[in-house]
């Protein structure tokens, strides 16, 4: 199979789709792998490292597209690259449809068939593809958060851990998954008072096998909700319904109540985000002020440590890279009813009910775009 890899567009999104070990390996396979001039600067590898590793270097996204069999990237594809894409080519990336009207009737018109790293599933129930990036994304809120409640970016002028005799900030935790759990242990490590809020009871044992009494575990409620959010000083939101837009757990009231230079990190908002006041924010404009509340939203979080992120995507994504490729993304899909499930879109066909419902389209199951079923 001839596999492409073009650089990122999205504002401030270094990461790369393959790393020149995952090169490599598609090459000892018999695959042919073709990446944009360039792509690897920001994770430290050259051209030479790609060409070394057996990848052919093309100077275009555009030649990448129409050439590559199977496009391997990052973040959604843009405007500009959706565009490109042609009927049959296999796309494998993070989607995020669910808030992303525009994209989904892009990808459906392309005839493409387009796979969601964040819908892949695993044997336990876990979502193996976006856990190293929700992994990367808890430690880097609770680093955004810090920065953020300091005065000259419009926070209280707090510092996260405090010093002996002066109180740290009170960091609350709306979700208790990867994100929420690698938010409190990063807060934790910096000193901060930590409440995690979950509707899981399985899940709050969890975290308090991990963390014992470090981390204050409250089962959430509306009035849970209301009180610990208004009385923190900062509240990070990791809540996550796989494949579905985020439920808005934290109203416009809440934050109104909040009091002055406060910090919201609002690490849901690839899926539409859980503040209501919540909209997407760049690297190189990530905050906003709600009521004198300082919101931190940027949609590509582990974009900014991309040496990090990319690797760890890597160690991955590469087995499903290799199975799409040695088998066909028929085959593969068939034989791995994981893998089937990060299927978003089939050749015009949305196979996501969850996008489908929030954005009034229909929806046909994975099952029935590859003709597995009738019904």
């Amino acid at each position: 199979m001839l596999i492409g890899v073009p650089t990122e567009i999205k504002n401030n999104e270094f990461r790369v789709g393959l790393t020149p070990a995952s090169v490599r390996e598609l090459v000892a396979h018999g695959h042919q792998v073709i990446v944009q001039s360039g792509c690897g600067l920001s994770i430290g590898k050259t051209d030479d490292d790609y060409q070394q590793a057996g990848a052919e270097i093309r100077p275009q996204a555009a030649d990448i597209f129409e050439q590559a069999e199977m496009i391997i990237k990052v973040k959604e594809p843009q405007s500009v690259e959706r565009a490109m894409l042609r009927p049959g080519q296999v796309l494998f990336t993070y989607l995020h449809l669910a808030p992303d009207v525009d994209q989904t009737r892009e990808l459906l018109a392309s005839d493409a068939v387009c796979i969601a790293y964040e819908t892949v599933t695993s044997g336990q129930g876990g979502l193996p593809l976006l856990a190293p990036m929700s992994e990367v994304a808890g430690r880097m809120s609770i680093q955004a958060a810090a920065h953020s409640l300091e005065k000259e970016v419009g926070g209280k002028g707090m510092l996260l851990g405090g010093v002996p005799g002066v109180a740290p900030a009170s960091v609350v935790i709306i979700g208790g998954g990867v994100v929420g759990r690698h938010a409190a242990a990063m807060a934790l490590g910096l000193g901060a008072s930590v409440i995690i809020i979950d509707r899981s009871s399985e899940a709050l044992k969890s975290i308090w096998r991990q963390f014992g009494n470090a981390v204050k575990t409250i089962y959430s409620t509306r009035d849970a909700l209301e009180s610990h959010v208004v009385a923190a000083d900062v509240v990070i939101g990791s809540v996550l319904i796989p494949g579905a837009a985020a439920p808005k757990l934290v109203s416009r009231e809440m934050i109104r109540e909040m009091s002055a230079g406060s910090v919201v990190v609002d690490v849901a908002i690839d899926q539409g985000g859980c503040f209501e006041t919540s909209h997407p924010t760049t690297h190189a404009d990530p905050t906003f002020v709600v009521d004198d509340v300082l919101h931190y939203c940027v949609a590509n979080m582990p974009g900014a440590v991309p040496q990090t992120s990319t690797f760890a995507l890597n160690n991955a994504t590469l087995p499903y890279v290799l199975e799409l490729a040695d088998k066909g993304y028929r085959q593969a899909l068939t034989d791995n009813p994981h893998l089937r499930h990060g299927l978003n879109v089939h050749r015009g066909d949305l196979t996501i009910r969850e996008v489908a419902d929030v954005q009034g389209l229909d929806s046909v199951s994975q099952e029935q775009a590859l003709g597995l079923t009738t019904a």
